[in-house]
């Protein structure tokens, strides 16, 4: 009797990484793309309908970053396993990507090598950090995770919906539009606005800006 087959939900908003991920992924046994997804809130809705077993996302990607996604995609389809496959690499990035509950961390650059490790990781349950940041980065914030209080960044004072908000405000989007893709009022969203400033203490929209970009939310 033939294993289950594997399926691996990719999420890039580059077509040629989605090619070149699809391909590494055809030469392995029993894995198959089931889906593929542009932007972070289509890959939301293409997890909860699909229920994938690995899923492959890019970390910025327009709409709702790679981070934002694994949040909400880990609320509908625990089951699922989550790599975050990005060219950044920073202590803090790595960090607040597992934080969220990622699985795994791959560098685009090392895909050739690790992304199939990667997989065969988190599949069997293990995390994966392809990062030469390492294995003990994570082995040492799961510790600190059950050692007792620590500083909260700032960034994850915001609320989920905050969280959202900085990334579409930060790619351009006017209040209306923001009120129209999230679903809220022009009023909840100059709240979140005001809310937003005072948490993260920034003075301007150019503030705002930077902050995406530094924490990469958005792309420079």
């Amino acid at each position: 009797m033939n294993p289950p087959t594997t399926r691996i939900l990719i999420a890039d908003d580059h077509e040629v990484v989605r090619h070149g991920v699809r391909e590494l992924l055809s030469a392995h046994p029993g894995w198959e793309t089931c889906c593929e997804a542009s932007s972070g809130r289509d890959v939301v809705e293409m997890a909860q309908e699909e229920r994938p077993d690995v899923a492959i996302l890019d970390l910025s990607m327009p709409g709702l970053n790679g981070i934002e996604a694994t949040r909400q995609i880990l609320k509908t389809s625990p089951e699922t396993r989550i790599i975050i496959f990005t060219m950044h690499e920073t202590e803090d990035l790595v960090r607040e990507v597992f934080r969220a509950g990622a699985h795994g961390y791959v560098l685009k650059s090392d895909a050739g090598t690790h992304l199939v490790a990667a997989i065969t990781a988190v599949l069997e349950g293990r995390h994966f950090c392809s990062t030469k940041l390492s294995e003990w980065i994570f082995e040492g914030f799961l510790r600190a995770a059950g050692s007792g209080p620590r500083e909260t960044p700032a960034e994850d004072t915001l609320t989920p919906r905050e969280r959202e908000t900085v990334q579409l405000l930060a790619e351009g989007q006017s209040n209306k539009e923001v009120a129209a893709i999230l679903g809220i009022s022009v009023k909840t969203v100059e709240t979140h606005r005001s809310m937003i400033m005072r948490k993260l203490r920034l003075r301007s929209f150019s503030d705002l800006v930077r902050y995406a970009i530094r924490n990469h939310i958005i792309e420079a």
